[in-house]
């Protein structure tokens, strides 16, 4: 452990510490111009690859130049909004399944308040929990909206309007605005208001196999892969949702993949990463996805483009294997 000494740099001053360090800068006034929009310390995870490893004081490989670096950036960018449009239409439709499975089943639009229909582990009440406090939240922000339009000049009737416009603009505000019992929404208004990380923990946390199997059906997979596909998408989301590198971000946990013959990976190059452990094994799973809840969305197509714009980007370093097209869940699909 040492005390941070590192000081604060100008614009200007960080472009001078890049030259030093032996990076090829063409042309400093548009340099400047981009590092006033993107940090120098957003950017650096993309310069790693391009300085020599281990090297304390960060220099960069002979030949490495801005151009590069920005290059990498850019494809990451368009990268993550389109593996972000792949789980989006992914993450509605397990919100879908859950709730077309379960409220049926149980005959029970409240499904989610019994304990018994969810597995021990399951911490049930804290689930609750937090949505009793988006529950108050909602409360809250309304009674504030709604004493500020009372308190305005317009027209009573144009108050009245506003104020059930407000009401109406979010279902757990108006659910605790129009019902007293039961004091939670119904499953399918809950399900749709869970972020992603706290839906793959529900959909882990039901205590029936035989419900899990179904849902996961859904999607051609075992209620196990689905389960342990949600974990891996939670992350992807959060790095895309964060503006974060994903290009040759490695999984600290590898997806479980389906015991078939067609999700095997050939042998790697020696030094390559670990397929199963880079971004290329989570594009094969959302591909597969995107067949049994957008098949004509055309995405794997939009993402051989994106990689054929940026052809100077090392695939390798995202798990892409010699042959990847040839990879038998990417031809199925």
């Amino acid at each position: 452990m040492k005390p941070f000494d590192k000081p604060s740099l100008t614009i200007n001053e960080q472009l001078q510490l890049l030259k030093k360090r032996g990076l090829t800068i063409q042309d400093d006034e548009r340099a400047c111009r981009f590092l006033e929009v993107v940090s120098l310390f957003r950017l650096s995870p993309y310069m790693r690859p391009f300085q020599h490893a281990g090297n304390p004081d960060h220099q960069f490989r002979v030949g490495a130049t801005l151009r590069q670096i920005v290059t990498i950036y850019r494809f990451d960018r368009e990268l993550r909004n389109l593996v972000m449009d792949a789980l989006e239409r992914v993450e509605v439709a397990v919100r879908a399944a859950i709730t077309n499975h379960m409220a049926p089943t149980y005959n029970d639009a409240h499904w989610h308040l019994r304990t018994m229909n969810f597995k021990t582990k399951f911490d049930h009440q804290r689930f609750l929990d937090d949505l009793k406090k988006k529950l108050d939240e909602e409360r809250n922000h309304f009674e504030r909206e709604a004493l500020r339009i009372r308190r305005s000049r317009a027209p009573e009737e144009e108050k009245q309007q506003r104020v059930e416009h407000r009401k109406r603009d979010n279902y757990f505000r108006y659910y605790g605005q129009t019902y007293d019992s039961p004091s939670i929404p119904p499953s399918w208004a809950v399900v749709e208001e869970l972020s992603l990380g706290a839906l793959s923990r529900l959909y882990k946390g039901i205590a029936m196999d035989a419900d899990r199997k179904q849902i996961a059906r859904r999607f051609g997979l075992p209620q196990e892969v689905l389960g342990s596909w949600l974990h891996t998408f939670t992350f992807v989301r959060n790095c895309c949702a964060h503006h974060s590198r994903l290009w040759n971000r490695e999984l600290a946990i590898p997806p479980m993949l389906p015991k078939k013959a067609s999700w095997s990976f050939s042998r790697v190059k020696p030094g390559q990463p670990n397929p199963e452990r880079r971004l290329f094994v989570v594009l094969l799973m959302l591909a597969y996805l995107m067949q049994h809840v957008s098949p004509d969305s055309l995405w794997k197509q939009r993402l051989e483009k994106l990689l054929v714009k940026y052809g100077e980007i090392p695939l390798e370093a995202m798990g892409f294997t010699e042959n990847w097209k040839n990879h038998p869940v990417w031809m199925a699909v």
